[in-house]
């Protein structure tokens, strides 16, 4: 089986989806700066390239934080620079990318290509490069007719406070007009809106059923068969209690166990506790 030494970069088709699977340090931001290149030469075959050559406001590179934007646009620009010197054999000794793209332009060709990288770098300043949310509110804006959106958006980074101010709510229509042993157990293990919040953040994104009982309803109803199954629990107990304290009694006088750290008034007072545990159908 033969493996083509052509670099993925340099062969992956432009046109279309490609989907590129790599791990932290692999060099995903290598290989965007490399296709970013191949753009702005207009490198390809006339069946997977765009037909001509492109600008940086004519090329979307979308990333997931501020962070990573600006070191991607940094780095996208010194990939521009060092290939234009590439192409003006500046270049001591180019890496095997910028060498096979050298290679593949007519020599005629090559200070042409240069200044058009000279150009890109220059007007990386102003290319779209952005995050996700920050390129959807772009669009938003611009095309505010359109969307039937605001003219004027904010974008929320941090949704702690929007977040909090949705737990308040929540409390105020659900919470403030419980009664009896659902109220009780809000108090127990909810006590308050940020309490609730902090409880809730895991299931922010999951998908969850639409749930059409009130929220008194829902409580009474999970107590009830929370009852049920602790009552279930249970009721063995008082009978295996009688079966197990004279069982242990013999194992006691066949010296099986350390009698003194284990002796009757310590098992009297754990088989109390556990024969009033069995016997209560209401409390833990």
């Amino acid at each position: 089986m033969s493996v083509d030494p052509t670099p993925l970069a340099l062969r992956c088709p432009l046109r279309g989806s490609r989907l590129i699977e790599a791990s932290a340090g692999t060099g995903k931001t290598f290989t965007i700066s490399a296709l970013y290149l191949r753009l702005v030469l207009g490198h390809g075959d006339e069946h997977t390239a765009f037909g001509r050559e492109l600008l940086p406001p004519d090329i979307l590179v979308v990333t997931f934080t501020d962070a990573a934007t600006q070191e991607l646009r940094d780095r996208i620009r010194a990939r521009l620079v060092e290939a234009a010197q590439a192409f003006r054999g500046e270049l001591p000794a180019p890496d095997p990318i910028l060498t096979q793209l050298v290679a593949e332009t007519a020599p005629e060709q090559r200070p042409s290509c240069a200044r058009k990288l000279d150009i890109a770098a220059q007007w990386m300043d102003q290319a779209a490069v952005s995050t996700i949310h920050s390129w959807c509110q772009r669009m938003l804006r611009e095309h505010a007719f359109d969307s039937g959106s605001l003219f004027t958006q904010t974008l929320e980074t941090d949704q702690r406070e929007l977040l909090a101010e949705v737990a308040r709510d929540y409390w105020r229509l659900h919470c403030y007009h419980l009664h009896g042993a659902a109220l009780g157990w809000v108090n127990r293990f909810w006590q308050q809106p940020d309490v609730l919040l902090g409880k809730a953040r895991i299931l922010l994104d999951q998908h969850l059923p639409e749930e059409t009982l009130p929220l008194q309803d829902l409580i009474e109803t999970g107590l009830q068969q929370a009852a049920q199954q602790l009552a279930a629990l249970k009721a063995p107990w008082l009978n295996w209690l009688d079966e197990l304290e004279p069982l242990l009694e013999k194992a006691r006088e066949a010296k099986a166990f350390n009698g003194t750290k284990m002796n009757r008034g310590h098992t009297a007072g754990w088989f109390e506790k556990l024969r009033t545990w069995a016997a209560d159908r209401q409390g833990l």
